[in-house]
């Protein structure tokens, strides 16, 4: 029975094998599925492929590295106001709010943002004025900037996750808003190394005031290798312990390093697998390069009176405004040398009371933003203009953000703007992305973004794409889990790409 059972069960399979219609249907089926492979591969909608993690060599962990395809920009500069800078008072006109000005904002009744209820719309203080050929209008708050406006991608659609200013930092530099994740120029250094050997791959750049808010989480390398975070330091706290001890003398510093370079060397021989040991290594051989790297490119006394002039770096009515300057000729020395990710902060955590340090304008708007926007607007403007002038932004990718926007009312029983990460702005200027162009909207009133809604994901994952990185495979596994910059969102917007 059970032998009779078994054969009868052979011949079945046998007969389904050797079935001359089931094959045929069969592989017409497989031809079928070849075809839609092949129509979906064309239309870019197949499966990308795995995570791409760079090559990195022990030894050798900064070296440059390729990126996944042809990159239109080499370097970036991202210049970071701290403390939410209002686009109502700079780069968003809204000629509605101008013309209801004191009336109540439709839609809003009852509104309560982060600090409490709303008053009235609002218009800004500051004239609007159409700039360049583009005819952009850019308020007379930063005019100087507003004469490059031709040079500009404005982004006026961006929306974020919290209204609180820490996280927004986070979110801003990191795409999250907790602690502990990698900074934009962290994931940059980590998958493209650096295109100098005297100088740090990634620097930040603090406002005079000091560090913002969430402070070095804002270049940290989160849970990449370290040797991807930023290093720190501007014109008026160079880097420290870089400064040869008095007792040394430079012939015994020189002979002491190559000592130790020679003795590094037998043991790395002795132990090639030892990658920790290699690391190390290329640390402090970069650490001792930076002696004499550092120093040289932080000494300003070799500018021109006429380039400082021109920065405001010589305004001894403002020395905030002349620190800041400094700095902003700083983060071009930077990338003449070839850092890869420069990283400038205007503004710093609250040191003086609300809005004393940086772009927090809750009471007293027009007091604050007529003591900052002199600070930021000729330095940075200078900035831009130095950098294509020597032909640097044809390389470099310069990114205007903050951590998010304002509300159009003034907030009850006050004369400022309370936090809004429902529609505001960034601009993007150099290599890759349009010039004179601008993308999304918010809505008339300058309160939500209304259309091309776009995130910080979708900023990243552009600025990632301007680099030659693919934001959707570059990733870091990590307590199982595949981590990016853009987390699991973010579409490149192509729309300013130019």
């Amino acid at each position: 029975m059970q032998t009779s059972l078994f054969l009868s069960r052979e011949k079945l399979v046998m007969n389904s094998l050797l079935n001359r219609r089931q094959f045929l249907g069969s592989t017409g089926q497989g031809l079928g599925g070849i075809a839609l492979t092949s129509l979906l591969a064309r239309e870019g909608l197949l499966a990308k492929d795995g995570p791409t993690r760079p090559a990195i060599d022990a030894a050798k962990p900064f070296a440059a590295r390729s990126p996944h395809f042809a990159p239109a920009a080499k370097n970036v500069l991202v210049i970071f106001c701290s403390g939410a800078c209002s686009q109502l008072d700079t780069f968003d006109y809204k000629p509605e709010l101008i013309k209801r000005n004191g009336q109540p904002m439709p839609g809003a009744e009852g509104l309560k943002t982060f600090q409490g209820a709303q008053g009235n719309l609002t218009r800004s203080p500051w004239e609007f004025k159409p700039r360049g050929q583009s005819g952009k209008m850019v308020s007379e708050l930063v005019p100087q900037l507003g004469e490059l406006a031709d040079e500009m991608c404005f982004i006026h659609s961006l929306t974020g996750k919290t209204n609180t200013h820490g996280p927004g930092e986070n979110f801003m530099s990191t795409g999250y808003t907790l602690d502990g994740f990698p900074s934009m120029g962290a994931w940059v250094t980590w998958a493209l190394g650096s295109a100098n050997d005297e100088l740090p791959a990634y620097v930040a750049i603090p406002d005079p005031r000091g560090t913002p808010q969430s402070s070095v989480n804002n270049w940290g390398p989160g849970f990449l290798p370290a040797a991807f975070q930023g290093t720190d330091f501007n014109t008026n706290n160079p880097l420290r312990n870089l400064a040869r001890p008095a007792g040394v003398s430079a012939r015994s510093d020189r002979a002491t390093r190559n000592f130790l370079q020679r003795l590094n060397q037998r043991h790395f021989e002795q132990f090639p697998g030892d990658t920790e040991l290699a690391a190390r290594i290329s640390s402090y051989e970069l650490a001792a390069r930076m002696q004499l790297s550092v120093p040289e490119v932080s000494d300003l006394s070799t500018e021109k009176a006429a380039m400082l002039k021109a920065y405001g770096a010589d305004d001894a009515s403002n020395p905030i405004k002349a620190g800041f300057a400094k700095n902003c000729i700083l983060a071009r020395r930077l990338l003449e040398k070839g850092v890869r990710f420069v990283q400038l902060f205007n503004g710093a955590y609250q040191t003086g009371g609300e809005g004393v340090s940086n772009w927090d304008g809750h009471k007293v708007l027009h007091e604050q933003y007529a003591k900052h926007g002199p600070v930021l607007d000729q330095p940075a403007a200078a900035l831009l203009r130095d950098l294509k002038q020597r032909g640097l932004l044809e390389d470099t990718l310069v990114v205007w953000c903050t951590e998010f926007g304002r509300m159009p009312t003034f907030q009850k029983g006050a004369s400022g703007r309370d936090h809004n990460p429902d529609g505001f702005t960034a601009w993007l200027a150099g290599a890759g992305v349009k010039r004179g162009h601008t993308f999304g909207a918010t809505d008339l009133f300058g309160w939500k973004a209304e259309q091309n809604i776009s995130t910080v994901y979708d900023l990243h994952a552009t600025i990632l794409h301007l680099l030659g990185l693919d934001h959707e495979r570059l990733t870091f596994y990590h307590n199982g889990f595949e981590r990016r910059l853009t987390d699991v969102h973010g579409h490149v917007i192509h729309d300013v790409l130019s």
